[in-house]
């Protein structure tokens, strides 16, 4: 897949293919062929498009294709649309020839289930319909890699400024706030909220309820708030109020994550540890969760961290945070796998699972994932439950400490997309046939999988 990535990163940097070949030294027709997958790429040719396109070679993975791809074959296996099953081939050549086309496509299909789910119903008691902008927002942080330059700089900045170690950040953040801005953090109980900030009284209120790691990472989110807010106006982008405000909030958090979490010491300490997310969080002062997201940002040209994808969910199965770095192929509009380890992680809460999985197409991962459970406002009330979920390509397993112990040898849990587009017939867990194929119904036999179809 190697060549449509190239023909893609040719356009984004806009140079012509002539102008391509001959700064590779090579012709401008064998070029060609390598961009429609008819040559193969040397080892020679490859360095020297990472060094000419400016790009690692983790950009040439292909990840991107495959992740638009799987998102068009999930629009396309949608029976409420009418559409006939589209062939692999046509698909890869859409994504291939026409990028921007098939962007537009899912632009195109998130916009009608809105509109039919709007028309549907979806409705508050007040009469005022509920439209979420939050697939903008996703796509947002997606598409930038979840990676924003302008705010590492900003943070990495700050922190020179500052001179805290990892263990005094907390300290050194609240001094900032009074010395700099002449605020006063105060930590008791908050009615109705975790955070507010007093202008009039320059106050911000933190709950008593927070944890240490919160505390301090609301503290960096106030102080962005008041330093950074510039750089983060200039990098927010969105169609709708609404898109933009999550945007915004999403980018406040990421500076402020950036913040507690310096990229090169962060990036030094998880090749050190081998990714182990609670040293992580130990030895900077955050939650679980904190130093997990903060691994699939580390994007940066030239210091690249291993390939994540990260998942929050909760019990109802609803995905508030998804990333995939990894090329991971998450489902866009429906459940995943019931066999994924992400769910079997909220049987045990507080432990970590891990899994060697496989997907149909062959690709292998290395995934880890705890049930972290939050607090509850007041007694009776359940308290919050979610999975954080992360995992990598199980190429990269000897990097991370989950990897210990475990044979990879073995044959690996097999999961799919999601069960609409699984074409796994031996499966025990599925809880629908797929799309594509018509059932195989018999009343003379009960198979062990509780749906039979024809492939």
């Amino acid at each position: 897949m190697i060549g449509r990535v190239v023909r893609r990163l040719r356009g984004e940097k806009g140079v012509t293919q002539q102008a391509l070949a001959a700064r590779l030294g090579i012709s401008a027709s064998y070029l060609n062929l390598i961009e429609h997958d008819q040559r193969a790429v040397t080892a020679a040719v490859l360095i020297k498009l990472t060094q000419v396109l400016g790009v690692d070679v983790a950009a040439l993975s292909g990840n991107t294709e495959r992740a638009l791809e799987t998102s068009l074959r999930e629009v396309f296996s949608d029976a409420a649309i009418g559409a006939d099953s589209v062939p692999d081939a046509e698909l890869q050549a859409l994504t291939s020839a026409a990028p921007n086309a098939a962007r537009a496509v899912l632009a195109l299909y998130r916009a009608w289930r809105v509109a039919r789910e709007d028309s549907a119903g979806l409705a508050l008691p007040s009469g005022r319909r509920l439209l979420l902008p939050t697939e903008e927002a996703r796509d947002f942080f997606h598409d930038r890699a979840n990676h924003f330059p302008a705010l590492e700089s900003f943070a990495e900045a700050l922190c020179r400024e500052m001179g805290a170690q990892p263990a005094e950040m907390n300290h050194a953040i609240a001094e900032r706030l009074r010395g700099r801005h002449g605020v006063r953090v105060a930590v008791g109980p908050l009615e109705g909220a975790l955070r507010r900030f007093e202008p009039a009284s320059r106050t911000l209120a933190l709950s008593e309820s927070l944890p240490r790691e919160s505390r301090g990472f609301q503290m960096a989110f106030q102080l962005m708030l008041l330093e950074g807010r510039d750089t983060v106006d200039a990098l927010a982008e969105a169609t709708t109020p609404d898109a933009a405000a999550l945007i915004r909030l999403g980018l406040l958090n990421y500076a402020a994550g950036a913040l507690l979490m310096p990229y090169a010491p962060y990036a030094a300490a998880a090749r050190a540890l081998r990714h182990d997310v609670d040293a992580l969080a130990s030895r900077f002062g955050v939650s679980f969760e904190q130093a997990a997201h903060r691994l699939c940002t580390l994007q940066r040209e030239g210091a690249r961290g291993l390939p994540f994808f990260f998942l929050r969910v909760d019990l109802a199965g609803n995905v508030d945070k998804r990333f995939s770095a990894a090329g991971f192929p998450f489902a866009r509009f429906g459940g995943s796998c019931p066999k994924w380890v992400v769910h079997q992680a909220f049987t045990t809460p507080g432990s970590l699972r891990v899994q060697h999985a496989e997907l149909p197409d062959g690709a292998r991962f290395l995934c880890f994932a705890r049930a972290v459970i939050g607090h509850g406002a007041a007694w009776g009330e359940p308290p919050p439950l979610h999975v954080i979920a992360m995992g990598c390509d199980a190429a990269h397993a000897p990097e991370l400490v989950y990897a210990d112990g475990l044979d990879l040898k073995h044959q690996p849990v097999g999961i799919g997309l999601s069960c609409r587009l699984c074409e796994r017939s031996d499966c025990r867990s599925r809880a629908f046939p797929p799309l594509e194929h018509r059932l195989k119904l018999d009343p003379n036999e009960d198979a062990a999988s509780p749906w039979r179809f024809e492939k």
